[in-house]
């Protein structure tokens, strides 16, 4: 890396000299300028890191030249001396721009830490940038709406939002919990006609359902006791935008018939109220529950399940979606490093399969907590297992070296055919889903079921 390049702006000729000999053999390429005047023709002609500049000189002082020069030179790194200097003048030159204050005499170390901290700082300003571009650039080729992925199975999921977006249909997001449904429904809004008005969200099952019902749908004045005075409901708050209603399946069984009617009639009628109050509202429903077993034994209204089920859009967990959690966890350290004032490199290669093996009950949002901690708390530039405190999981996965093999091929391979056994025993069989769900192709699935010499019993096509 090439080194930085100072220039010392001072009166004294001997001052000049010898912080040119000092900084030189330090090994710091450097120029002199006798004022402000000569300082700013040299920046003008050659590119400077750091600029030490004395505070009293003739023609020019340094507060007049700190002050032209950053107008020009907002990025470059100020560095003020002075013999007359008080906390005052320090102070004063820091208000101006000065990065640090030097008081003369000095002794040689105080000036070269002076600079090694400036370094440290303009180190840390790249990164930081960097950092920002490399969050950028992820976001845009792997997300959307906020959503990061690169699965073949979450790109289906963001084309159908491309589709269903623009139309008012009622949309059910179902999934584990954890799995980002409230992102599908807000991205659903926001390349929706209906991005500029409001996005009402409410979690069913969060509320009383004595209180829900005033919530969703207002009261009027004296409707209870503590009715001082008429309150809109979420679906007035969300006119000409989206309601969405997130655990649905939390619903009360009466209030379930209240929703329908106000779904489907485009009005509702606030509690304590006789006139039906027309809205135009986007409904988005989203549940962790399996509706229709829920509509089978009776807990939850047929009718009301295929009106919001118009069209479903399904987010597999992310054990189905291994192929997204080295990205995810990527994004999440960049994020966590930006967000806490951390600079770790990433994932060492020993936590990458303890990540991948993983079964992450709480999906996305437990693979935030994790590498959030870890991002905290990880001593080194690397994210190692132990600083995942997944130790379950990484005993488990001690099992492909249990004999004190020590290759990384050789594990790979075991851990290559244990998920494909256990993606073919998940499908019955059935290797095209087993394809699907491994993000391979068939003819690549069936090469590898004849390497490893896999067979299972009731194989179907």
């Amino acid at each position: 890396m090439a080194q930085k390049r100072v220039l010392v702006v001072d009166d004294e000729k001997n001052m000049r000299h010898m912080l040119e000999l000092m900084l030189g053999k330090a090994g710091y390429p450097v120029e002199s300028a006798a004022n402000g005047e000569e300082a700013l023709a040299a920046m003008e002609d050659m590119d400077f890191d750091f600029i030490l500049c004395d505070l009293r000189m003739p023609r020019m002082d340094g507060m007049t030249f700190l002050n032209k020069a950053r107008k020009s030179f907002p990025d470059k790194t100020y560095i003020m001396m002075s013999a007359y200097g008080t906390i005052e003048t320090a102070l004063e030159a820091m208000k101006h721009g000065a990065y640090d204050y030097i008081s003369k005499p000095f002794k040689t170390d105080e000036v070269l830490l002076t600079l090694r901290k400036a370094e440290e700082r303009e180190r840390l300003k790249a990164e930081n940038a960097l950092l920002k571009v490399r969050i950028n650039e992820i976001e845009q080729k792997y997300s959307f709406s906020n959503i990061i992925a690169r699965s073949e199975v979450m790109a289906q999921v963001f084309e159908l939002v491309r589709r269903v977006a623009n139309h008012n249909t009622t949309v059910l997001i179902t999934g584990e919990s954890g799995t980002g449904k409230e992102l599908i429904a807000r991205a659903v809004h926001s390349n929706s006609r209906r991005a500029s008005g409001p996005l009402v969200a409410v979690n069913c099952g969060g509320i009383p359902p004595a209180l829900l019902e005033s919530e969703l749908f207002g009261f009027k004045k004296g409707a209870f006791t503590d009715a001082a005075r008429d309150k809109p409901g979420l679906f007035e708050q969300a006119n000409a935008g989206t309601l969405f209603l997130d655990e649905i399946g939390e619903l009360s069984y009466p209030l379930q018939v209240k929703l329908l009617r106000a779904i489907q009639e485009r009005e509702i009628t606030p509690l304590g109220g006789t006139a039906a109050v027309k809205v135009d509202v986007r409904v988005i429903a989203a549940t962790s529950r399996d509706l229709e077993k829920e509509v089978t034994e009776g807990r939850f209204r047929e009718d009301l399940f295929y009106r919001i089920n118009v069209v479903r859009i399904h987010l597999p967990p992310l054990r189905e979606r291994k192929g997204d959690i080295p990205l995810l966890a990527g994004y999440f350290i960049s994020h966590f490093n930006s967000k806490l004032g951390k600079s770790l490199e990433g994932l060492s290669s020993e936590a990458v399969p303890v990540l991948m093996e993983h079964p992450w009950p709480g999906n996305v949002r437990e693979l935030e907590n994790i590498m959030e901690k870890a991002v905290l708390l990880a001593p080194g530039k690397w994210i190692t297992p132990s600083d995942l405190g997944l130790k379950k999981t990484a005993q488990r996965h001690t099992s492909y070296a249990g004999s004190g093999e020590l290759s990384i091929k050789k594990a790979a391979r075991e851990m290559e055919k244990s998920l494909i056994q256990q993606a073919l025993l998940k499908t019955g069989g059935n290797k095209s889903q087993a394809a699907r769900l491994l993000e391979i192709s068939r003819p690549m699935l069936l090469l590898k079921i004849k390497e490893y010499d896999i067979r299972l019993k009731n194989s179907n096509t």
